[in-house]
C-alpha cells in the first residue's frame, strides 16, 4: 500500500514512534505479554494514534503481515525441516566425529566449531545446542580440562549463524523488509557469520577456557547420556540404523547454495547480456536458484538420503511435522514485526526517521548497529531486535537513494550484530547456556555475555567494511 499523506509533522511523528518501541518493551518486559500479541497490539495502537483511517487499519496491519510471512514462512520451515533430517539421521555426530578425527584433539574445540557452523545452517541456534549438547559433554570427558573450551566455540557458531544466515527468521525479515535480496544476503552472510565466529568467538572461548574451570554438569551425563540417547529406540525418533557419511551430511549442507549461486551467476550473465534474457535453460536455473526452491529440493533430496534411512516414509512425515511445531511462534513474530514495519512505513513515522537521521548525519549503517543493540538488550530477543529494527529503517532506506545491493546485505548484517551483542538476563539463551553448562549467572555474563558481545562487535566492523569499500 502506498503511505498516506502524514498526519503530524515530524517530531510527533518521531515522539509517537518512541512511545511505540517503548511500549513493546513495557508489554514484552514487564507485563510478560507474548512478543506476536504485544507486536500486533502496537501495530494497531501505533495505526490509531497516527491517524490512519479506520477503514485502511486492516489492510495496513494485514498487508505488512501477509508480505513478510510470503517468503519468510518458507524459508524457516523448509530450514526446520532439513534440521530435523539432520539430527535424527545422526548426521550431527557424524559432523563432529570426523572433524574431531581429522583435526585432532588439540584443536577438538574448533572442530566442534565448525561442525557447529555447519550444523547451524539449517537448525535455530537453541534447538542446535540441544542437539549437540551430548556431544559438547563426551568431547569434554574424553580430552578434559573447562567445559568452555568446548562449549564456547560451538555456542557462538550457533549464534553467529543464526543471528546473520539465512534461513534463520531474522536475517530473512530484516532483508525481507529492507529489500536485500535473500540469496545474496546468504552468499555473503555465510563468510561473515564464519569470520565473524573466528576472530570474536574462537579466541576469547580459549582464554576464558583457560581462566574458568567449568566441570561438566553431572546432571546432563557424558558417556552414559550419549550411550543413552543412542540406545532410544522407540517411535520415529529413533536414530538411523546407519549413519549418513560426512561426505553425505556436506553435501547436503553445500546443496542449496550451490543451487543459490548458480541463480546469482545466471542472473549476473543474464543481466550483462552473456546470456539470452529469454533463453529457457536460464530461466530454469534461475528459478531452482531461487532461495525457496532451493531449500525445497534440498529437503526433498535430505529425505530420500536421510531421512529414510532404518524408516518408513510415514515416520519421515511424523518428523517433519514435529519440525515444524517448534517455529510456529518464531514465524507468527517475524510476521507481526513485518505488520509493525509497515505500519511505520504507511503513517509516514519511518520517512521522519529517515529525515531525522539525515539530519543527524549517522549513517544508516551506524543507525541499524545502534537501535538494534538498544533493542536487543532493552528485551532480549535477538529476532525481535532484527525485526523490530529493520521496520523502522525500511523506510529511510527506500528514501535514500544510490543503495546498492551490498549495502543492503552490510545494513541487514549490522541490525543482526547489534541484536547478538549484551546478551544477558532477559535473553532465553542466555538461561539455556547458563543451566546447560552448569554455571551460575556471574559466570555466564563474564563468558556467554562477553563472547556474544565480542561476536557482534566484529560483525558490526564488518559491514562498516562491506559498507564503505564495496
Amino acid at each position: 500500500m502506498d503511505p498516506m499523506s502524514p498526519a503530524y509533522d515530524t517530531g510527533p511523528l518521531l515522539a509517537i514512534a518512541a512511545a511505540a518501541v517503548a511500549l513493546l518493551l513495557l508489554l514484552i518486559i514487564k507485563l510478560k505479554l507474548h512478543a506476536f500479541l504485544a507486536l500486533v497490539l502496537v501495530s494497531l495502537v501505533t495505526a490509531l494514534v497516527a491517524k490512519v483511517p479506520l477503514g485502511d487499519v486492516p489492510d495496513v496491519l494485514l498487508s505488512g503481515f501477509g508480505t513478510t510471512l510470503a517468503s519468510v514462512a518458507l524459508l524457516v520451515g523448509f530450514g526446520a525441516m532439513l534440521g530435523r533430517m539432520l539430527e535424527v539421521s545422526g548426521g550431527a555426530q557424524t559432523l563432529a566425529d570426523t572433524l574431531i578425527s581429522r583435526f585432532g584433539e588439540r584443536r577438538a574445540p574448533f572442530a566442534l566449531g565448525v561442525a557447529s557452523l555447519l550444523f547451524g545452517f539449517p537448525i535455530f541456534f537453541d534447538a542446535g545446542l540441544v542437539v549437540f549438547l551430548p556431544i559438547i559433554l563426551s568431547v569434554a570427558r574424553r580430552f578434559g580440562g573447562s567445559l568452555l573450551l568446548y562449549a564456547l566455540p560451538a555456542a557462538g557458531a550457533f549464534a553467529a549463524m543464526h543471528a546473520i544466515v539465512p534461513p534463520h527468521p531474522g536475517p530473512v525479515t530484516a532483508a525481507e523488509l529492507l529489500g536485500a535480496n535473500v540469496g545474496v544476503v546468504l552468499l555473503v552472510g555465510i563468510p561473515v557469520a564464519v569470520l565473524s565466529w573466528y576472530v570474536g568467538v574462537l579466541p576469547f572461548a580459549k582464554w576464558a577456557g583457560h581462566r574458568i574451570e567449568i566441570p561438566v554438569p553431572a546432571t546432563f551425563g557424558g558417556s552414559a547420556a550419549t550411550e543413552e540417547r543412542a540406545g532410544e529406540k522407540d517411535g520415529a525418533d529413533a536414530p538411523a540404523a546407519t549413519a549418513p557419511s560426512f561426505g553425505v551430511v556436506l553435501a547436503m549442507l553445500l546443496l542449496p547454495l550451490a543451487l543459490i549461486t548458480l541463480n546469482t551467476v545466471v542472473t549476473t550473465l543474464q543481466t550483462t547480456g552473456s546470456v539470452d534474457e529469454d533463453a529457457s535453460w536460464a530461466n530454469l536455473l534461475t528459478l531452482i536458484g531461487q532461495t525457496p526452491v532451493a531449500l525445497l529440493i534440498t529437503v526433498l533430496v535430505s529425505i530420500w538420503t536421510l531421512g529414510t534411512r532404518g524408516r518408513s516414509l510415514a515416520d519421515v512425515e511424523h518428523l517433519l511435522n514435529d519440525a515444524l511445531a517448534p517455529i510456529c511462534a518464531i514465524i507468527l513474530i517475524t510476521g507481526a514485526g513485518g505488520m509493525f514495519g509497515g505500519v511505520l512505513r504507511f503513517t509516514g513515522i519511518g520517512t521522519a526517521l529517515a529525515d531525522s537521521l539525515d539530519a543527524l548525519g549517522l549513517p544508516l549503517i551506524f543507525a541499524a548497529f545502534v537501535i538494534a543493540t538498544g533493542l536487543r538488550v532493552a528485551q532480549g530477543s535477538a529476532t525481535v531486535s532484527l525485526t523490530t529494527t529493520a521496520g523502522l529503517l525500511a523506510p529511510a532506506v527506500a528514501a535514500t537513494d544510490g543503495l546498492s545491493e551490498m549495502d543492503l546485505v552490510a545494513l541487514v548484517i549490522a541490525i543482526a550484530a547489534g541484536a547478538t551483542v549484551l546478551s544477558h538476563v532477559n535473553d532465553s539463551g542466555f538461561w539455556l547456556v547458563s543451566r546447560f553448562f552448569g554455571m551460575d549467572e556471574k559466570t555466564t555474563l563474564k563468558t556467554w555475555t562477553v563472547m556474544e558481545t565480542t561476536l557482534g562487535l566484529t560483525a558490526f566492523v564488518i559491514s562498516v567494511v562491506l559498507w564503505y569499500v564495496f
